[in-house]
């Protein structure tokens, strides 16, 4: 039967014919461990009777989102951390300081094409800019998939996102992907996987902005199609089902703004001139990827030559 990508992927990985709406137990890839939640995953662990877990060589650990450790609890929480990667003997651990997350996990390569990765975030949706079906879990099944090397799953329907033409000078993917956002709500994806095709050849860090904003639709995953580590098996047939399509002229977009307190609760910034403004974060995971541009690229940004910016705005 037709596929989409999703359930090309997770057809692939559980050996079966898979269909939306089918449970499937599925090996893991890799998974992604972050500081936050590190003691209840150990304690998980220990309530599964496990003391190590499945494969060293697959799991990747972070201390990113509380670092530096800002009171004396978290800053005892990471000493548990250091102490227990070292116990388990795990190679792949980067320390406070050295980046965010899911921008090391595609930027170093622990992102592979076509498989499954689990991380203990919500936002390891990401890890679709390369073709992986990443997805965001809690302690328990973080646990669960440590312990175990593999992780259960119900096939989501697909929405497909098509984007065309060229955007306009100072936009970017991040208002692509919020002008999505703005059509669909925050819950309007609930369990789905995003596939988004015509942008497969941007940059990584625009692919992590589109993927890793799924969460906030409520997706489970979303997955950019066609990009260059990408197999040539990893595309919808032609007549997949999709549950959703939509359709982005990105010559025809401003840029957006997301006005407090929703973040679905989108406008073109020429219709927020004027909305005083109290701070300013760069730095997330999904907007925060300081690149050198380069001429002769799809997108306007990318034409800019060499001027560096944020990529995602």
């Amino acid at each position: 039967m037709p596929k989409t990508v999703a359930e090309k992927i997770l057809s692939r990985v559980a050996a079966r014919d898979a269909k939306v709406g089918d449970l499937v137990i599925v090996p893991v890839s890799r998974v992604m461990v972050h500081d936050s939640v590190i003691d209840a995953v150990i304690a998980g662990l220990r309530d599964l009777g496990r003391d190590r877990v499945w494969d060293t060589t697959k799991v990747a650990v972070f201390v990113d989102h509380a670092a530096p450790a800002p009171t004396p609890v978290v800053a005892d929480s990471h000493r548990v951390l250091r102490e227990w990667v070292r116990a388990q003997g795990i190679a792949t651990f980067y320390d406070a300081g050295e980046g965010v997350c899911h921008q090391i996990m595609v930027e170093e390569g622990y992102c592979e094409p076509g498989t499954v990765i689990v991380g203990s975030d919500s936002h390891s949706n990401s890890y679709g800019a390369v073709g992986a079906f990443g997805a965001g879990m809690g302690a328990t099944d973080i646990a669960v998939a440590l312990a175990l090397g593999r992780t259960w799953l119900r096939v989501p329907e697909s929405i497909r996102v098509t984007f065309t033409g060229r955007p306009r000078k100072g936009v970017t993917m991040k208002d692509a992907i919020m002008r999505v956002v703005r059509e669909i709500g925050t819950d309007g994806a609930r369990y789905a996987c995003v596939e988004f095709h015509g942008v497969g050849e941007l940059p990584q860090g625009d692919r992590i902005t589109l993927a890793g904003m799924t969460t906030e639709m409520g997706a489970k995953a979303g997955i950019v199609v066609g990009t260059p580590e990408a197999p040539a098996w990893l595309r919808p047939d032609p007549d997949a089902t999709y549950a959703r399509r939509l359709h982005i002229d990105l010559s025809s977009l401003e840029p957006q703004i997301a006005i407090p307190p929703r973040v679905d609760q989108v406008s073109d910034v020429s219709e927020a001139v004027g909305i005083p403004v109290d701070i300013v974060f760069l730095g997330s995971c999904t907007n925060g990827r300081l690149v050198w541009c380069r001429s002769g690229a799809v997108s306007a940004a990318r034409r800019a030559r060499a001027t560096p910016r944020v990529a995602g705005g």
